[in-house]
């Protein structure tokens, strides 16, 4: 029951990151369930199961908020399900001693490129409104949903600051298309896992759990994707992804690290993320003030222009 409350948590807090940031569902649930020792394969068909239920429920609330582009959902996640589906099909025919250290690479790779990415870069709006072309949303997809399947996560993380810096789009639509199109991943990739291993390894009340705190979490998250700042989850989930998967590595085979190098790299790896954290939130701070001083300043040139007829 401790398990299942604990997944249902996940799933719930997994969610809202997700739906605020079009990424770390799967990555931050597979990383768990890997965490717990379950078999890659299961651990990726568990997430991407429970995620045919939440990816609808998110998919719904962002178009309710007007958060979706169905154009965009189309050219990418067409694409992106039949790369869910090769890739459940390679990772399901992969040994678990090989599976697991190869889907925590992933993950931690993953996890790097979040760190990075939401700690030190903001968004490009110099070409937003410009459409998204097919012959770059294609490729994306394809790649993404392939990602997707063989890390337990990766859609997101892939397709979302991709578009992102293409800065086409504004950032919450980007949020509610990947959110939405992510349906199709879930949906192709839990076909394809269930092709190749039956229900084998797969624990019907652990995607329930799942499921649960997704669902709970879905509407909450496509509210906030206007009011959550994206730079500090970013930060904070991919630091939390990283020295996870961190772990998992030098624990395995591969590495099997002593004691105190285990710990001076999760000593080192804690400071960097804790720094990062602080860096965000600073950041945020001084984006949340410009916004205001160019809104001040818009405010005040609207009046100055609706005071010159007046006078005249």
């Amino acid at each position: 029951m401790k398990t299942l409350t604990l997944l249902a948590l996940v799933g719930l807090g997994a969610q809202l990151v997700d739906g605020s940031l079009g990424m770390a569902y799967g990555v931050t649930s597979t990383t768990l369930l890997l965490a717990i020792g379950t078999n890659p394969a299961a651990a990726s068909a568990t997430v991407h199961l429970a995620e045919i239920g939440t990816t609808l429920a998110s998919g719904l609330s962002h178009w309710k908020f007007g958060n979706v582009d169905w154009k965009v959902v189309a050219k990418i996640g067409l694409p992106g399900a039949i790369g869910a589906f090769l890739g459940a099909t390679v990772l399901s025919s992969l040994s678990t001693e090989v599976a697991a250290p190869v889907m925590s690479l992933i993950l931690l790779a993953l996890g790097v490129y979040l760190l990075v990415r939401f700690t030190l870069r903001g968004v490009d709006r110099r070409h937003l409104g410009k459409p998204m072309r097919k012959r770059f949303l294609g490729p994306l997809g394809l790649v993404a949903g392939f990602i997707d399947a063989t890390g337990g996560g990766g859609w997101g993380p892939v397709g979302t600051p991709a578009i992102l810096a293409s800065g086409r789009m504004e950032p919450r639509k980007v949020i509610g298309s990947i959110d939405t199109s992510e349906f199709l991943v879930a949906l192709a990739a839990s076909l394809g896992f269930l092709l190749a291993l039956g229900s084998q390894g797969i624990d019907a009340a652990w995607v329930l759990a799942l499921l649960v705190g997704g669902l709970i979490a879905a509407p909450i998250a496509a509210w906030l994707v206007r009011h959550v700042p994206p730079r500090m989850l970013g930060s904070l989930v991919g630091g939390m992804i990283v020295l996870t998967n961190t772990r998992t590595l030098l624990r395995s085979d591969w590495i099997d690290a002593a004691d105190p190098v285990r710990y001076g790299v999760y000593a080192a790896l804690t400071a960097i993320w804790v720094t990062a954290v602080v860096h965000s939130f600073r950041e945020y701070r001084k984006d949340r003030a410009l916004e205001s001083a160019d809104a001040l300043a818009a405010e005040t040139r609207e009046r100055r222009r609706a005071d010159v007829p007046a006078a005249g």
